[in-house]
């Protein structure tokens, strides 16, 4: 059991903590080393197979109104965020109806409709609607609020429709606008773009391997650039949240002499004693040797004559009228009494030297996150650097002519709602963002961006469709990038990627979706920065649902959760255009294809704001 609820098997693909330092150090060691030359993460998602769509799969005219009633555009009364009719303020566990554009598949929106069956792979065709939600136009003809299309209409361009639909007349998927090669020619090398997606939990175990395959290949070719940087030596304050790259090894005895626990007198052999007129404080020098029957005043903290029995604390003693020091020991604390024995215990209320540790011990092994406390240690232990791995360096391209960074949106412009969310968030991951770049929707610039960079890992934000802008998969082929993960089984954010550049880089290419796009940062991004950054596999665990949770027929839900309780209670705005629900979600609950009943378990994934760990930390 966990604090939270039961373990939930563990994954023997994870990289091991120990393997992933050894990386570390043999990075460290290849010959002309150059710290830009780490892998980079980038995603996009090419065109699944179109699958045949029965004749009720979108009826005409269109139904944007689930079959409980829910619209999609996630109205609701009051301030019902779980979807139970009730207000928050109750905090009742409710039905997720998952409201919201329908850009990530016809089940990211809300439970599984048995009228409108989908026995297929994912198809762009019928995916669309704005980037963030509520935005104009979702294609030729379709709904304004879920973005579905009516037979016959042309669907949008974007990442499963992350984006509003083109302008009547313009090229669809599938189509090719002028100068520009169709979607199916920009194949990515050694994948096809006929491709099956992965499901979940092979593609977040793609991801933890991705850099330690990096590592062990450029390892082996000396003319390949390291993909992992050299440990660094930081000092303790730059420290925290990082990962120790070498033991922690104590370089004194802890404590470094025999110190007073409490405040009170030092005292040798039985009462009553004579007082010095000195006292002992902490931070002087040796102070002199006590004879018995004598004593001193002493701080907490300061150093113990040698000759001291032990300390008598200060509440524990009085002078007598001829000015010796008695013990008034409570009962149940004096010692028996009797010739020569004495009123304090041998040792009581010293801390001897090498109490805690011994000069050379092992306090920590590597790989141990560098948490408040373990800087407090470190210090305590003589250390004024630690050895870590460095943060893996992360750059955010950000895709879209119709973003605003600033106002409310207008004339078919919407707001950008990754660009400030995906930096704190990869930060509390373990990342450094070294850059955040809007590009817009130019190829060309794409290109420059992504050759240029010299993180890690680079992320992008949409566009990895096979729209007329959809920029991601042909930029990766023009540089001859390996298709590591193209598109996943999970709703929402099915049009995720994970690729490897030539130079041992990695590219996350994130739908724009925003909820679409934390589902990509948790199931691509969270393993490789994992992986790269050395730290140790969260330990899974899952509690019971406390509402069912209507699933995909196929693949993988995500679902924002809040913890009340032992109970994991779904969140009504799910749909994968919505922040609403997990801007105030624990975590997101993993729920396997079918759906899960009402107390079923269901594995969780921590949000770094509500993990209670060093994660929480966004700067």
């Amino acid at each position: 059991m966990t604090a939270r609820g039961v373990r939930v098997g563990e994954d023997a693909d994870d990289l091991d903590v120990e393997e992933a330092l050894a990386l570390v150090r043999e990075a460290a060691s290849l010959p002309g080393h150059d710290r830009t030359a780490h892998d980079a993460t980038g995603r996009g998602h090419g065109p699944a197979p179109s699958h045949p769509a029965g004749p009720a799969a979108y009826a005409t005219p269109h139904d944007c109104t689930s079959h409980d009633g829910i619209p999609h555009d996630g109205t609701a009364s009051g301030d019902d965020l779980y979807g139970t009719g009730r207000h928050a303020g109750e905090r009742g566990a409710g039905r997720p109806h998952g409201n919201g554009p329908c850009d990530d598949g016809p089940y990211d929106d809300g439970p599984y409709d048995v009228e409108r069956p989908d026995d297929g792979p994912y198809d762009i065709e019928r995916d669309t609607g704005g980037r963030y939600g509520g935005g104009p136009g979702g294609g030729r003809g379709a709904c304004g609020s879920c973005g579905r299309a009516p037979d016959g209409a042309g669907a949008g361009r974007g990442s499963g429709g992350d984006r509003p639909g083109p302008a009547q007349g313009a090229p669809v998927h599938g189509t090719a606008s002028a100068g520009t090669p169709a979607p199916e020619a920009h194949g990515v090398r050694s994948h096809q773009r006929s491709h099956h997606s992965s499901p979940w939990p092979e593609a977040r175990r793609i991801a933890a391997r991705a850099a330690r395959t990096a590592s062990r290949e450029s390892a082996g070719d000396g003319d390949a650039p390291a993909c992992r940087r050299a440990p660094v030596a930081v000092p303790l304050d730059a420290a925290l949240g990082l990962v120790l790259a070498e033991p922690l090894t104590a370089l004194t005895d802890l404590p470094p002499f025999d110190t007073s626990a409490m405040d009170g007198w030092a005292v040798a052999g039985p009462a009553p004693w004579d007082l010095r007129d000195e006292s002992v404080l902490a931070g002087h020098a040796r102070p002199e040797p006590l004879t018995d029957g004598e004593a001193v005043r002493i701080a907490t903290g300061a150093r113990v004559p040698q000759g001291a029995t032990g300390v008598l604390r200060s509440e524990h003693g009085r002078t007598d009228a001829q000015g010796r020091l008695q013990a008034t020991l409570p009962p149940g604390l004096a010692p028996a009494r009797g010739a020569g024995t004495p009123a304090v215990g041998h040792g009581q209320d010293i801390r001897p030297r090498g109490q805690e540790c011994r000069s050379g011990d092992q306090l920590l092994p590597a790989g141990s996150l560098a948490t408040p406390a373990v800087l407090g240690l470190a210090a305590a232990a003589g250390y004024d650097t630690l050895t870590v791995v460095p943060r893996p360096r992360v750059d955010v391209l950000v895709l879209g002519d119709e973003l605003l960074t600033e106002g409310v949106p207008h004339d078919g412009l919407i707001r950008d709602a990754l660009g400030p969310m995906l930096p704190p968030w990869l930060r509390a991951l373990g990342a450094e963002v070294t850059e955040v770049r809007r590009i817009g929707d130019d190829a060309d610039a794409l290109y420059r961006a992504v050759t240029g960079s010299r993180a890690e890992l680079i992320v992008t934000t949409g566009g990895t469709a096979a729209g007329p802008v959809d920029h991601v998969h042909p930029t990766l082929h023009r540089i001859g990038a390996d298709l590591l993960v193209d598109g996943v089984d999970v709703r929402p954010g099915h049009p995720m990627l994970l690729a490897r550049t030539p130079e041992g880089r990695h590219l996350v290419g994130l739908p724009g979706n925003p909820l679409a796009a934390v589902s990509g940062l948790l199931t691509l991004a969270e393993p490789l920065l994992r992986t790269l950054a050395g730290r140790p596999v969260p330990e899974p665990y899952a509690l019971p649902l406390g509402e069912t949770v209507h699933g995909h027929p196929h693949d993988t839900r995500l679902v924002p959760v809040v913890l009340r309780g032992d109970h994991a209670v779904p969140l009504r705005y799910n749909g994968p255009a919505m922040l609403r629900g997990i801007a105030v979600a624990d975590a997101l609950a993993v729920v396997p294809p079918g759906g899960a009943q009402r107390g079923q378990e269901a594995e969780l994934l921590d949000l770094p704001w509500a993990a209670a760990g060093i994660g929480v930390c966004f700067t």
